[in-house]
């Protein structure tokens, strides 16, 4: 039986999250998973919080880096990043809800372009995160081949 794309894309999810130590020791969860899309989640704690008291950025960047993995790798093709840069807008604090929601913007051969939209339970975007990824091969998963 041949997978539909949004099936390919649920059990790469499945397949990498068993292995994603980093983002569950966060304490982030993985919410949708779709072809080229993908959401993650945190409510933020005080050990996630810097010494002014807000979120820290690096935990905001992880959050949006891990949103992209599961976005970049829903093709069930092993990709990894090349590049990634954030612009933090608003400071997440102890005890918000972060969405960080990842879309594809253009994949051609072998490279890719996505954005993350990180949002506070409110709405307020905390962060804007693009992720450039590149395909170095394998599959997160065994796959019968397409007809």
């Amino acid at each position: 039986m041949i997978m539909s794309a949004d099936e390919r894309a649920r059990t790469a999810a499945e397949a990498m999250w068993k292995g994603d130590n980093a983002s569950a020791w966060m304490g982030f969860e993985l919410g949708d998973v779709s072809e080229g899309r993908a959401s993650m989640s945190l409510t933020v704690q005080a050990h996630h919080a810097n010494g002014h008291g807000t979120c820290h950025g690096g935990v905001t960047f992880a959050l949006a880096d891990s949103a992209f993995a599961f976005a970049c790798n829903s093709r069930n093709q092993v990709t990894v990043a090349q590049h990634n840069s954030i612009t933090y807008l608003a400071p997440g604090r102890v005890g918000d809800h972060l969405t960080a929601e990842a879309s594809e913007r253009n994949l051609t051969g072998r490279s890719g372009i996505y954005d993350v939209v990180v949002r506070n339970q409110d709405g307020i975007v905390i962060a804007e995160f693009r992720g450039l990824s590149r395909s170095i091969g394998g599959t997160l998963f065994d796959e019968a081949p397409t007809e």
